[in-house]
């Protein structure tokens, strides 16, 4: 370690927290941070901590853990409905802040939170790990020069596949509420968040007050509270934001983004740094991009002033769609004879889903605006 090693606290370190736990060990041997400590309600037992962490301190109790160990940044990866409380306890005390997103279940309890950390004076980033890619700022600046044309809008395509067991994992998954808490855990606000996200800013539309409506279309084929095949439209004075996903796909795929233009378009793989800008009069262009990973960005700002990547004010629009899905009708079930079982996997699948939620982005459409039979029923809020 050196002196400007930061020490780090994580706030949930089992399920997705696991992911921190590998990627704070690979920052702790670049001497980048130091895990201090692990707030979890039932302690780690020695073998699930990964080789090389040592013993941190562990504590039900974030707020005496973070006074224990003095630690400068708590890593939230947390329950949805539990992110905002957690952040202000660490906030209050001058701890800055990685939170998992999506950041909250509700736009009330996301301003709760980034009017409390701008009040206490913390840094505070949110997990959208695709806005941390070089790609972002890549393609912004092709549109910027006219690359495509004029910017028409942005689509987005996500299109996995989940067994009946994700959404039986933890108890707020698959529900929109728990306990007369929201939740708003769904295809939109949880898995495909950073399609949403990433299309948003894209278009140069991040936060809150570039929102000036949202369609929603939510619906379900497997036995739950939120939805597993959506499509929300946003409309900014840029033009939509159309992002189609669904967790019950034939053939998984990688999600994308893609930006139409009146002389091309861009489409961005984001989980794989990957562009292709396809223009008339040119060849296409195949671009891969390296990315700054964001507990290091924040790491990065408090040592050396580096400028965040994800901070709040880039995630109001985001949590805007949140806001509406959370207002809308409860999901629509997709009745008998439009999914099927695959045993085999113990997962539910949508005949032509694949293709329809490609069809979403490449034609800025929701599902009931395309030739799919179950899509008569969506329900627009």
């Amino acid at each position: 370690m050196n002196s400007s090693t930061i020490d780090v606290v994580l706030a949930g370190a089992r399920g997705h927290g696991r992911r921190h736990l590998e990627n704070i060990r690979r920052l702790q041997e670049k001497g980048v941070v130091r895990l201090a400590g692990v707030c979890e309600l039932t302690p780690l037992a020695p073998d699930e901590l990964p080789e090389g962490l040592g013993t941190p301190a562990q504590s039900a109790d974030l707020g005496g853990l973070l006074d224990a160990t003095g630690a400068r940044i708590a890593v939230i990866c947390t329950p949805i409905p539990t992110h905002t409380d957690l952040a202000l306890t660490a906030a209050r005390r001058g701890v800055h802040l990685l939170v998992e997103k999506p950041p909250a279940p509700s736009f009330a309890e996301f301003r709760r939170m980034a009017d409390g950390v701008a009040e206490a004076g913390v840094a505070c980033q949110i997990g959208f790990q695709s806005l941390g890619s070089d790609a972002v700022p890549a393609i912004r600046a092709l549109l910027a020069e006219g690359a495509i044309g004029d910017v028409l809008g942005v689509g987005g395509a996500g299109a996995w596949a989940r067994p009946a067991s994700y959404f039986s994992r933890a108890p707020w998954a698959g529900r929109r509420r728990l306990d007369g808490v929201d939740v708003v855990d769904g295809v939109l606000t949880n898995p495909f968040a950073h399609a949403v996200a990433t299309g948003l800013a894209l278009l140069g539309t991040p936060r809150a007050e570039d929102v000036t409506g949202v369609e929603t279309e939510l619906l379900r084929a497997n036995d739950i509270e939120s939805d597993d095949t959506s499509c929300v439209r946003v409309t900014t004075p840029r033009g939509p934001v159309t992002v189609a996903a669904t967790l019950c796909a034939e053939r998984p795929g990688e999600p994308y983004v893609l930006v139409h233009g009146t002389g091309g378009r861009i489409t961005y793989w984001y989980t794989r740094d990957r562009v292709l800008l396809r223009r008339a009069g040119h060849a296409p262009r195949e671009i891969r991009y390296g990315g700054t990973d964001l507990l290091e960005n924040l790491a990065r700002h408090l040592t050396d002033g580096d400028g965040l990547l994800a901070g709040p004010e880039t995630t109001g629009a985001f949590m805007k769609v949140v806001e509406a899905i959370r207002l809308a009708g409860d999901p629509v079930a997709l009745p008998a004879g439009t999914w099927r079982h695959l045993p085999a996997e113990d997962r539910r699948v949508i005949p032509g889903v694949d293709a329809l939620v490609a069809a979403g982005a490449d034609t800025l459409a929701l599902y009931s605006e395309l030739p799919a039979p179950w899509a008569a029923g969506a329900v627009r809020s």
